[in-house]
């Protein structure tokens, strides 16, 4: 399912709706088959955190470091990329807290989309639609966006969402209904902006 279909249905979606599929544990160990294999997760969770694409090369291989640097520490019976996560979530807040970028707006680069042999008309409202989620995700405080994309974009339950995060149950919870709440007001805004409501 793309990014953008996910969220037009997180606008749709009670506060209680079912999980998706429940990830596999990781079964690499070794920093370059993980750097191999979830170089691309890395990269679309930092962006989905609000790291410019301008910096998102970088920022990505300050990730990996640093899961180079702790992969000896890393629990194998728990999940690889919700640690990875932990990891880029740190990265990203310390990337975020730079003066240099307070005073920038986040500009949403639409996001390559597959060719689906969709007519272009259809595909550029494909890439708007896409555009317009990733708008709303990065008006979302970061501590709710954090719970909100490892649950609806990757798919994990709350409980090992608190656990990844290091946060009890129930603030968990209340800030995946905040943040379901927040990207909800934030989209319909961008899309009373662009005359679309």
């Amino acid at each position: 399912m793309t990014e953008s279909k996910t969220w037009a249905r997180v606008t749709e979606m009670p506060a209680d709706s079912a999980v998706l599929a429940e990830p596999e544990p990781a079964r690499a160990l070794d920093s370059s088959a993980v750097f191999r294999a979830e170089f691309s997760y890395v990269w679309n969770t930092l962006r989905r955190l609000g790291v410019y694409d301008s910096d998102l090369e970088d920022v990505t291989h300050e990730v990996f470091l640093r899961v180079h640097a702790q992969l000896p520490l890393f629990d194998t019976t728990r999940p690889l990329r919700a640690w990875l996560f932990g990891i880029a979530l740190g990265v990203a807040a310390n990337y975020r807290r730079l003066a240099r970028h307070r005073k920038l707006d986040f500009v949403a680069v639409l996001p390559e989309c597959a060719n689906t042999g969709d007519s272009p008309a259809q595909d550029l409202e494909r890439r708007e639609q896409a555009g317009l989620v990733h708008a709303a995700l990065q008006k979302v405080p970061l501590d709710q966006r954090a719970v909100l994309v490892l649950h609806e974009l990757d798919g994990y339950p709350i409980p090992e969402v608190a656990i990844s995060l290091g946060l009890a149950l129930n603030t968990a919870y209340s800030r995946l209904r905040l943040g379901r709440e927040a990207f909800r007001a934030a989209y319909r805004r961008l899309l009373a902006r662009k005359g679309k409501s």
